[in-house]
C-alpha cells in the first residue's frame, strides 16, 4: 500500500496518506486545516543496516542527528565500538544485556528503581 505525503500549500504542514485504490489529488485535504492546495512531495527515505553494518560506519566523533538519539537500536553502539576497538570480543552476558536495553529501554530505569 503506497504511502504519500503531502505539504499545505496554506499552512505548510505535511499530511500522510495511505492509498488504497485510486485517490486523486482533489481527493487529498489537509489534515491540519482542511485545504485542498496540497503538494506531492519525496518522503525521506530509510535504509536498513545490519549490526554489524551499523557497527562499522559507526563514528563516534561524527556528529548525531536528533533521529540517532530516538532509536533505540543506536543504545550501547559505543561501548560495542569501544570493545572492537580494544579487540575485545563482548561476552554473551553483555549481549544478552545489550539486546534488553534495545528492545525495552525503560524497563531499565524500572529494574533500578526495585
Amino acid at each position: 500500500m503506497p504511502i504519500y505525503e503531502y505539504r499545505c500549500a496554506g499552512c505548510s504542514n505535511l499530511t500522510t496518506v495511505f492509498v488504497q485504490g485510486y485517490q486523486g489529488k482533489d481527493d487529498i485535504r489537509c489534515e491540519f486545516c482542511g485545504s485542498t492546495e496540497v503538494k506531492r512531495i519525496i518522503s525521506p527515505v530509510n535504509v536498513h543496516q545490519s549490526s554489524s553494518e551499523k557497527l562499522s560506519s559507526y563514528d563516534p566523533a561524527s556528529k548525531k542527528s536528533e533521529s540517532f538519539y530516538r532509536d533505540s537500536r543506536n543504545i550501547g553502539l559505543h561501548a560495542e565500538h569501544m570493545l572492537k576497538k580494544a579487540g575485545v570480543k563482548p561476552t554473551e552476558e553483555f549481549k544478552t544485556k545489550l539486546e534488553k536495553l534495545r528492545t525495552d529501554p525503560s524497563r531499565v530505569i524500572k529494574d533500578s528503581d526495585s
